[in-house]
């Protein structure tokens, strides 16, 4: 790791950083009142604690770097600029989805805006982005891609295989491994032989590190660096994120297995609050703007969820469209074997 940091955030780029984060809490607060009203189906992953990672993360990046990502993954389309209408919409599973409703709460995409998905596969968009990352070393752009995912994905053998494609070839990828520290409710001290994940990528002569998850500036100062790596020297790099998510895996886990004293400390750390702090101690916000921020971004949610509640549901027969290769068909053979 180079021992000369990255220039620091200028005070606009710092509150436009809290301003996401602070976005994404409530966004994903109300996705959850959404889903025990019942207007959200299937499962629904929150990502609240882990706003410092993903904004930390996407504000070190240029908005033309490929991006993937977990099922866990409204707040990085929502730091990566994708309307909050259509990601609401795409919730409640309407038409005016960001994926046209089809694809809810796990499969969010906007390639538009190189958000390259969010994906329900365990490990599923490690080698989409090792792809990516061939893609511009193909065409020889400048261009980085970077892949967030869970440590209980880190197991996968995929990962690994990913990580020996990046360090032969020299691929521009960035492989950031968000440690949340449960997978599910399995504590990784139960499902990992050694704890910590970034040594790993070191076995492919990959350059790797490991930082304060829940410190927005740390997280842009890491993967600032990581992204320079494979943008100017055209070597990968793996950067681990320490971190921790307040509420269950899903909606539909009670988190009855984590200490309630450990979710406290964690919650002591809450990384929009030090945020704050940092800002209002630097003179860069006073409490009157943090408060007018905050409104603002309360304001953005509402009009999200009554724009998604007042879109049209998917049509019955349009289900299947964009989904399937070829028209859906009733033979019960599969509609693969029926020509269109």
């Amino acid at each position: 790791m180079s021992t000369s940091p990255p220039a620091g955030p200028t005070p606009e780029e710092m509150r436009d950083m809290l301003r996401a984060m602070t976005l994404i809490r409530r966004f994903e607060e109300r996705a959850s009142e959404e889903y025990m009203a019942g207007r959200i189906g299937g499962f629904l992953h929150l990502a609240i604690g882990e706003e410092a990672a993903i904004v930390g993360t996407v504000s070190a990046l240029r908005p033309d770097d490929p991006l993937t990502s977990t099922y866990r993954e409204h707040g990085q389309a929502l730091a990566r600029g994708t309307d909050p209408r259509a990601i609401m919409a795409e919730l409640l599973g309407r038409a005016t989805g960001i994926c046209g409703g089809r694809g809810g709460s796990m499969h969010l995409m906007d390639r538009e805006r190189s958000f390259y998905g969010g994906y329900g596969i365990v490990g599923g968009s490690v080698p989409l982005a090792l792809g990516l990352a061939w893609a511009s070393h193909y065409r020889g752009d400048d261009r980085v891609s970077v892949t967030m995912f869970g440590e209980g994905a880190a197991n996968q053998g995929v990962v690994s295989e990913c990580f020996n494609m990046a360090g032969l070839w020299d691929l521009p990828i960035v492989f950031l491994i968000l440690n949340n520290q449960y997978g599910m409710g399995t504590p990784v001290e139960r499902a990992a032989a050694v704890e910590d994940f970034y040594p790993r990528a070191t076995a492919y002569d990959i350059e790797s590190w490991k930082v304060d998850g829940m410190d927005v500036l740390a997280v842009r100062a890491a993967i600032s660096e990581a992204a320079r790596l494979a943008r100017e020297e055209r070597r990968p790099a793996c950067v681990e994120l320490l971190a921790y998510r307040y509420k269950g895996h899903s909606m539909s886990d009670p988190d009855t297995v984590r200490d309630a004293a450990e979710k406290e400390r964690w919650k002591a750390r809450d990384p929009l609050v030090t945020f704050e702090r940092v800002l209002l101690g630097e003179g860069i916000m006073d409490a009157s703007a943090i408060a007018q921020m905050q409104a603002e971004v309360d304001q953005v949610v509402d009009d999200a969820t009554e724009f998604a509640k007042g879109s049209p549901e998917v049509p019955v027969d349009q289900l299947a469209d964009q989904v399937y290769a070829q028209p859906w068909n009733d033979d019960p053979r599969g509609s693969a074997l029926v020509n269109p």
